[in-house]
Order: structure tokens, then C-alpha cells, then sequence
């Protein structure tokens, strides 16, 4: 037995594909039973039981405890513009009856389809706070990110989750309704039963930014720099009384389901290329450009991407089966993010050279093997 097959006995002993969607146990937190079903899975299956009109009168509770007295909002949405948060943001306004601020951090390469979404939108009666920060720093943030960790969005991550506390805080709004609890929803450590529920600063740093922001200073970022990315001062959040929920906790989760409501709602435009790179479907994370690279980066890193991601979502939601799954998963997931590539290259700086060198210097060796000229899974997706 040569070198590689020993390295590929090595991979299929250690790797486990979920029996019953396709995440591998390379995705980080994620945790596997012993009969190597997820814990994404799990919880999906464990939503037959919920008691949903229980969860749907909590909800009004939190509503009616937390909105405030006074003032014209009664809530605060973090909001993309895209499927998901725009499903939230128009029940909460046109079934719920509230007045939701929307609140934006800036997508780092803004997409033409998120503009025009985001301002169908509006045109429904919206009020919306977009906070763009510094381009020359975000830049070159993305850039160090990317090379350092593989990840161009670290700081985005910091600036979408600091954002709309920072709104609340400021607009004296405490009500804040995220979209999904991903840790639960699609397999990671859920750092207790309440955190399901709610998000809290310990939830933000652990699992959303993984970083203090104060770490990124350098030449080119100072301390003033860093404003849009911290989170408020927990005295203040405290003192607003801010409490962070949510949604998919209180209703049944699902984006395809978000999509097909959405859609029916305002002219929601769809991937121009009528996919988006690396997987079958075009209504998902159409706001930035960067994404494409930001999922590739996740199967360089961790041997699955986005056609997997989109697939076991769709599979724990009985839209489609394991087998259909694989097959769409086998065709797209390996696919390289070429629509943007030249814009990537740009906005990171990069010559073609750096790029592929700071790709293979996050490949895992445990899961990749170079074939002559080209690099290959050893395990692939099955």
C-alpha cells in the first residue's frame, strides 16, 4: 500500500458523513451520536414535537414585555435585504402589527441584486439604518483575514453582530429579532438550552467573532477604526434592558419556506447566472459579492461547501432527500466561485499567484492530497 492509499485510510477512519443529511464531522462543534446521525438533525427532527402555538405565545409575551413605551419603533431587525431577514421584517410588521427598525452593516462587495431587493422592500413602508464603514481599513482587513485564516468576513462578523446593539442602544429600542440560531439549527455547541433562544454577548464573542476587535490594530487600523465593529459598552446594553431573540426559536425554521414567502411579497430578484457558484440554487446569500469565495473558502478548509450546506438544510426540512442531495452536492460543491473571481482579486489585493498559494496553505492535509497538478478530497462527499 503506497502513500496516498495510506493517507486515504487514514481520512475515512477519522471522517463521518451524517447518515442522515451530508455534513461531515469536519464542520467545527459539530457532534455525531453513535449512530452517526448530527445534532443539526437532531434538533430537525425534534421540531415534530415542538408545541408551536406554546413558542408563538412566548413570542408575544417577549412583544409585549419588551417593546418599548414610547418612541416610533418597536423593534430592531438586523437585515441583509435577502430572504430570510425580509420574511422576518414583513410578518413582524404586516402580521404582528409592529414598526421594525431595519438595520444594516454594509455587505463587504455589495451585490446589484441585494440593492434592488433591499429597496423593494422599503418601497413596502421601512425605515432602514445602513452602516458603511471605512473602506481603505474593511479592505484591508478582508485581505489580512483571508490570508491569516481563510475567512475575508472576520470583521464583517464582528460589524453585523455589534451594529444592531449598537442601534438598539442608541434609538433606546431593546428588542432585537435575529433570524436562526445556527449553532442548534445546522450542528455546532449550543452553550446552553437558553441561548437557543437568546443571543447575549457571551453567544457573540464565542461563536459569531471568535476575536477581540482591539487584537486588529496595526499599522493601517487604529483604535478609532475599529467603532463599527465593537459591541456597545454591557453597561449600557444592560441599562436599555436589550434583549436579543430568535425568530426561528419561535416559529418553524426554513429558507426555502422564507424564500417562497418572500418572493410572493415584493420583486424578489434571484443569482443573475441563475445559480450561484458552488451549488443548485440562486436565492440564498445574494447580497455580497464576497460570499462566493467566503463558502469556497469553507470546503478548502473544511472538505464541504456550499451545495452540501444548502443540500442538508433542505434534507432536515423534508424538501428533498439524502440521495437527491448527494447527487446535487457531487456536481456543485468542488465548483471554483469564477463570477466574481477578477472582482475578489481586486478588492483583496491579490495577484492570481497569491490567491492559489493562500488557498493551499489552508488546505488540511488530513483532508486534501495533491494528484499530480491538481488537488483532490480524499473522502469526498457520500
Amino acid at each position: 500500500m503506497g502513500p496516498g492509499n495510506t493517507g486515504r485510510k487514514y481520512w475515512e477512519d477519522m471522517v463521518t458523513y451524517c447518515k442522515t443529511c451530508l455534513m461531515p464531522d469536519t464542520r467545527p462543534r459539530i457532534v455525531f451520536d453513535a449512530d452517526g446521525v448530527c445534532n443539526a438533525c437532531h434538533t430537525a427532527a425534534g421540531k415534530a414535537s415542538i408545541d408551536w402555538d406554546a413558542r408563538r405565545a412566548e413570542f408575544l409575551d417577549y412583544v409585549e414585555r419588551f417593546r418599548p413605551k414610547d418612541g416610533p419603533y418597536d423593534c430592531i431587525v438586523p437585515w441583509s435585504g435577502g430572504k430570510d431577514s425580509s420574511a422576518i421584517a414583513w410578518k413582524l410588521k404586516f402580521e404582528f402589527g409592529l414598526n421594525p427598525l431595519l438595520v444594516t452593516f454594509s455587505p463587504l462587495m455589495p451585490s446589484d441584486v441585494a440593492a434592488h431587493n433591499r429597496e423593494e422592500m422599503l418601497k413596502a413602508g421601512f425605515d432602514h439604518l445602513m452602516i458603511r464603514p471605512n473602506q481603505k481599513v474593511s479592505r484591508h482587513l478582508s485581505r489580512r483575514f483571508f490570508i491569516e485564516r481563510g475567512d475575508p468576513k472576520i470583521h464583517w462578523n464582528a460589524g453585523v453582530n455589534s451594529v444592531p446593539v449598537q442601534a438598539a442602544v442608541n434609538y433606546n429600542v431593546p428588542l432585537i429579532f435575529y433570524a436562526e440560531h445556527g449553532e442548534s439549527e445546522y450542528g455546532g455547541r449550543v452553550l446552553s438550552e437558553e441561548h437557543r433562544k437568546i443571543r447575549d454577548f457571551a453567544e457573540v464573542l464565542e461563536h459569531q467573532i471568535g476575536d477581540d476587535p482591539y487584537n486588529w490594530m496595526d499599522d493601517v487600523v487604529d483604535e478609532k477604526d475599529l467603532a463599527p465593529y465593537l459591541y456597545p459598552d454591557l453597561g449600557r446594553v444592560e441599562e436599555v434592558g436589550v434583549k436579543a431573540l430568535y425568530f426561528a426559536y419561535f416559529f418553524r425554521w426554513s429558507m426555502k419556506e422564507n424564500y417562497d414567502y418572500i418572493k410572493d411579497k415584493i420583486d424578489f430578484r434571484l443569482a443573475e447566472n441563475g445559480r450561484t457558484d458552488g451549488t443548485f440554487t440562486n436565492f440564498d446569500s445574494l447580497d455580497d459579492k464576497i460570499d462566493n469565495l467566503y463558502y469556497h473558502m469553507q470546503f478548502i478548509k473544511f472538505g464541504f461547501g456550499r451545495a452540501v450546506r444548502d443540500a442538508c438544510r433542505m434534507i432536515q426540512n423534508n424538501q428533498m432527500t439524502r440521495d437527491e442531495g448527494l447527487e446535487l452536492a457531487r456536481k456543485y460543491d468542488a465548483e471554483f466561485p469564477a463570477t466574481y473571481h477578477d472582482e475578489h482579486l481586486d478588492y483583496l489585493s491579490l495577484t492570481e499567484s497569491e490567491f492559489q498559494d493562500t488557498l493551499d496553505q489552508h488546505r488540511d492535509p488530513k483532508i486534501w492530497e495533491q494528484r499530480g497538478n491538481e488537488w483532490v478530497l480524499k473522502a469526498p462527499v457520500q
